[in-house]
């Protein structure tokens, strides 16, 4: 699921690279979406990037190749009843824990999936529910999101993990957090603080950090568990 914003840029891109055979120019996107600068264009570029939906093409100028389409994204739920084999815990460290193993468990809400550009509507709205054992669990209240996308790897977290999040609005550097970027975009992303400004940094060199002022990044929720099936 992708921002109206994302939605319609993609389409464009693609629309474009169909008809000239060579993608748009940050300008062209920039009037087509009646943006006010490019710095949106960049921002929705790298998202749609991070989700699969791009790729930049290196060596070239502007060259943009649509690596897929909304419709062609599985966006099913999980098969109710069939339980994680294996549960890891995840620390900001990225250290491994173990694995967490109890009887008792506490039902959780899946709020759907998160990766750079997810609608922040993705995160609000319940499509399934995961028994979650009670060892991952402290106090306050929590979430399960579905991660897409590879920006995590060197953190362990993988695509198609689920992630246990608890809710807050504070974290400290270094923590991974759900982060909602300009009332937008959530991602999952470490967060750094630098000075006056706020750092959300992939776990894969392949993508860039992205700086944000402190007012353009709200945190949602921190990283507190990570749960993997094997079928």
């Amino acid at each position: 699921m992708l921002t109206r914003k994302q939605h319609e840029l993609l389409m464009f891109i693609h629309e474009r690279i169909k008809e000239a055979g060579v993608s748009p120019s940050f300008d062209e996107m920039k009037d087509a979406l009646d943006l006010a600068s490019k710095s949106g264009i960049h921002r929705l570029i790298t998202a749609l990037e991070e989700r699969g939906f791009l790729r930049r093409l290196p060596h070239r100028a502007r060259a943009l190749e649509v690596v897929k389409l909304p419709q062609q994204a599985t966006t099913s739920a999980p098969p109710k009843g069939r339980g994680p084999a294996r549960l890891q815990l995840v620390e900001p460290s990225d250290a491994p824990l173990g694995l967490a193993v109890a009887n008792d468990t506490r039902e959780l809400s899946i709020l759907g999936k998160i990766a750079a550009g997810t609608p922040i509507a993705a995160i609000q709205q319940e499509r399934d529910r995961m028994p979650v054992p009670e060892t991952l669990l402290g106090s306050g209240e929590h979430f399960v999101l579905e991660v897409e996308g590879d920006s995590m790897i060197n953190a362990g977290i993988l695509d198609g993990d689920y992630v246990v999040i608890r809710k807050t609005d504070s974290a400290t550097s270094g923590d991974i957090v759900v982060a909602l970027i300009m009332g937008e975009e959530a991602t999952l992303k470490r967060l750094r603080k630098k000075g006056g400004s706020v750092a959300l940094e992939a776990a894969n060199p392949a993508y860039e950090t992205r700086i944000f002022g402190p007012d353009q990044v709200e945190v949602q929720g921190k990283l507190v568990g990570l749960i993997r099936r094997y079928h």
